[in-house]
């Protein structure tokens, strides 16, 4: 027998008679759990399902609302929307008709309208703007202010100048370095043009020499004489075409106004 039989079970003395107090602790035992079962089996029974169908009453009273109010306000905006394209047509038609008086009056009076449009072009202007702000708006302003104004304005007039020496002190290192360096090259391309030049002399000297030995070997007989003076002739075409080469070059040279 285990051990909740033992505890369950009333004990006999060796009378055969079931004591009371084993009688008395087997009872509220098993009025608790009688009592655990009806609870339950009443939850099951009646509980759930009032609470599955409020839930679900609750539920479609939502949906019938919200499926209300959605219509409701569906038939007001679709009563809403000829009230509006009248009064969009109405406000497009006065929007219109404006402009159409606006042209006709513009037409009528050209002098006017030449008025407005000098005025208008003054004020794009900033001499004539600045001018009307001092003449009218400015008079307004305390000398304090004035003075604050004109003093941020010699501040920025300072930094823009700051700036500019600053600048004009690059730009100017860099023209002297250019010049410099032109003077240099001044100085190279007339020395190279002196050279030049002195060259295409001694070269058209060559060629008078080839040209006289040229002469001299027309007078000589025989084929190693004419096999030499072709030799020859084929120098001096070669030093006419160099000496041609180098007068060119001079004359650019001379072109840029440089002495050679």
């Amino acid at each position: 027998m285990s051990e909740d039989e033992k505890t369950l079970t009333p004990q006999t003395t060796k009378t055969g008679q079931v004591p009371e107090s084993s009688i008395t602790s087997a009872s509220p035992s098993k009025d608790k759990s009688d009592k655990a079962d009806k609870t339950w089996h009443s939850y099951i029974s009646e509980d759930l399902p009032r609470t599955v169908q409020q839930s679900t009453d609750s539920a479609l009273r939502s949906a019938r609302s919200f499926h209300h109010s959605s219509s409701t306000h569906f038939r007001t905006l679709r009563d809403f929307m000829p009230q509006l394209g009248s009064q969009y047509r109405t406000y497009e038609d006065a929007f219109f008709l404006k402009i159409k008086d606006e042209l006709t009056k513009v037409r009528e009076n050209p002098a006017v309208t030449g008025g407005i449009a000098v005025a208008v072009g003054l004020l794009l202007f900033r001499g004539p703007r600045r001018f009307l702000f001092r003449h009218t708006l400015g008079r307004f302003q305390s000398e304090e202010a004035q003075f604050i104004r004109a003093e941020k304005n010699v501040k920025e007039l300072n930094l823009s100048v700051d700036l500019m020496k600053k600048e004009s002190g690059k730009l100017l290192e860099r023209a002297a370095l250019a010049e410099k360096e032109m003077k240099h090259g001044q100085i190279d391309l007339m020395n190279a043009g002196v050279q030049i030049q002195t060259l295409a002399r001694s070269v058209h000297k060559a060629e008078t020499k080839a040209t006289d030995l040229m002469d001299l070997l027309r007078e000589l007989p025989g084929r190693e004489a004419l096999k030499l003076r072709a030799e020859v002739a084929s120098v001096a075409s070669h030093l006419r075409e160099q000496r041609i080469a180098m007068e060119k070059k001079t004359m650019k040279i001379s072109d840029l106004g440089l002495p050679v």
